[in-house]
């Protein structure tokens, strides 16, 4: 389990350059992320993608080549090596930060030839209505891997191992069409969307197939062997038989012999999808809390319209805490990408003031949010735009000292105003002190609140108010926060 307050950073956005340096960057930011008080890094998938040294990592063709096969017209990956992925991960050890893998075990993409089989179309959006009756479809299925020769695994994957594809090399202009390949059905247990949301792209593997299963677990263990990683990032796991996991993170847990931290990206604004997944699962995973994502994105598009008392309502955070890792945003709901969601700049600080210093849910850092980030791409309509995403790194790190400084003790809640909304945090006996947090969403706010200790002068953290508070002889305070922003009361003394 992660550590009393750790924070993980997602370590990636999706326009970073292809230029191989990521896991090189890693390494040399490892101890200034320490120092910072990042305790975690969720490292982006670092398996071969069809895209060779210009692929995210989610279009996933090799899972065993890390960066170390002359595959896909490249031997590394967009991050670099295999040799600097594992350098990484060890200098990450040695500054005591845990490193989380990307794991894309739902689809493959980019096979080594086409294989004929029978399939019945569905229409992408219907996956109960068949288009029409059996029929023979050539599908790119035959996954050889000949630069990789066998080594490591020479499991040779072919569409018995699949059971859904979206194209027909004898249809190749049939869009919006996916393939049931004969004698399969789509996975049971899975998200709803669309009547059953089992298939989303490439050839979506078969998890009834015993093989499948057995050679993911071989490449768990493989894997686990290789870069000893403390735990996975599972990718698109509503996509995936539900009953699936507990058996393969039995495998991986009893092969590395203690326990792995796995969060799991099931993408749905719906709280009771995500709790059901949560107990079908028996709790063996933490989720994204995708329901709070989207509170933010609301209340950066309304402004002061949005009711602050409400921010946390049907959220994992406020529901199911001991399974919520909480975000502000990521590298799919960043401008431009599919899930696009953005959370405005202005109520960025607000966002992360939430995950970072309440003592509910395990936030994740954007890394862009971090850093920032410019890049241009083309939207929906066709157009190119020219994105630039400032950094919040000035406030977060203040935000993370304070989090693993004061946020500690008991927590006393004041939503109780439609704009200005702020906790407390009385310190326990290794973190005395007390905090208090506050922000508005409209004009300049105060708010009375028991902060736990007598006679104290208080300052801003963030430097938005220069004027100091004393608590009074019960632990009282009045605080401030400007118009539109946050403010992180902690003890001047210290």
């Amino acid at each position: 389990m992660p550590e009393l307050n750790g924070v993980i950073m997602q370590y990636f956005q999706w326009y970073n350059p292809a230029d191989g340096t990521l896991w090189k960057q890693v390494a040399e930011k490892a101890p200034e992320l320490a120092k910072a008080g990042i305790t975690a890094l969720w490292l982006p998938p670092a398996s071969k993608g069809i895209g060779g040294a210009s692929d995210v990592g989610y279009g996933v063709y090799d899972l065993y080549d890390l960066g170390e096969f002359d595959q896909k017209e490249s031997v590394r990956t967009k991050y670099g090596t295999k040799d600097e992925y594992l350098k990484a991960i060890a200098a990450l050890k040695a500054a005591g930060i845990s490193s989380y893998a990307d794991a894309v075990l739902n689809h493959r993409i980019g096979a080594d030839a086409a294989e004929d089989c029978m399939a019945t179309p569905y229409p992408r959006g219907d996956r109960v209505h068949p288009r029409g009756g059996l029929r023979k479809i050539r599908a790119y299925t035959d996954f050889s891997f000949a630069g990789r020769g066998g080594k490591y695994s020479d499991f040779r994957w072919s569409w018995k191992h699949f059971d859904a594809v979206d194209y027909d090399e004898l249809s190749p202009y049939e869009g919006d069409t996916v393939y049931l390949l004969e004698g399969k059905a789509f996975d049971d247990d899975v998200s709803l969307e669309f009547g059953n949301f089992a298939y989303l792209m490439g050839c979506d593997l078969d998890c009834q197939h015993p093989e499948v299963r057995e050679e993911l677990a071989r490449w768990g263990r493989w894997f686990l062997d290789t870069t000893g990683v403390d735990g996975f990032r599972l990718d698109a796991i509503k996509h995936i038989a539900s009953w699936f996991f507990p058996e393969w993170l039995d495998a991986m847990e009893k092969h590395a012999g203690r326990d792995l931290f796995v969060v799991g990206e099931y993408w749905s604004p719906s709280l009771n999808n995500l709790t059901w997944y949560i107990d079908d699962v028996g709790g063996r995973m933490a989720v994204f809390d995708v329901p709070l994502h989207y509170n933010f994105h609301r209340a950066g598009r309304a402004g002061r319209e949005f009711d602050m008392s409400r921010i946390l309502d049907n959220s994992l955070m406020q529901c199911r805490p001991t399974h919520a890792v909480t975000f502000v945003d990521n590298h799919d709901s960043q401008p431009l990408q599919a899930l696009e969601s953005v959370v405005e700049p202005w109520f960025k600080p607000l966002a992360y003031a939430i995950i970072l210093l309440r003592q509910e849910g395990y936030p994740c850092l954007f890394y862009a949010d971090y850093y920032g980030a410019e890049y241009d791409d083309k939207g929906r309509d066709g157009n190119t735009y020219h994105i630039s995403m400032p950094s919040h790194r000035f406030l977060i790190d203040r935000f993370m000292e304070a989090r693993h400084r004061f946020s500690y003790g008991p927590q006393i809640s004041y939503f109780d105003h439609n704009s200005t909304v702020g906790w407390t945090r009385h310190g326990d006996a290794d973190h005395p002190g007390g905090m208090a947090v506050i922000m508005s969403n409209g004009e300049a706010g105060y708010k009375w609140m028991d902060v736990g200790a007598t006679n104290a002068i208080f300052v801003d953290i963030t430097g938005h108010i220069q004027e100091q508070v004393v608590s009074n002889e019960y632990g009282w305070g009045k605080f401030l926060c400007p118009g539109g922003s946050v403010s992180v009361w902690v003890p001047k003394s210290t």
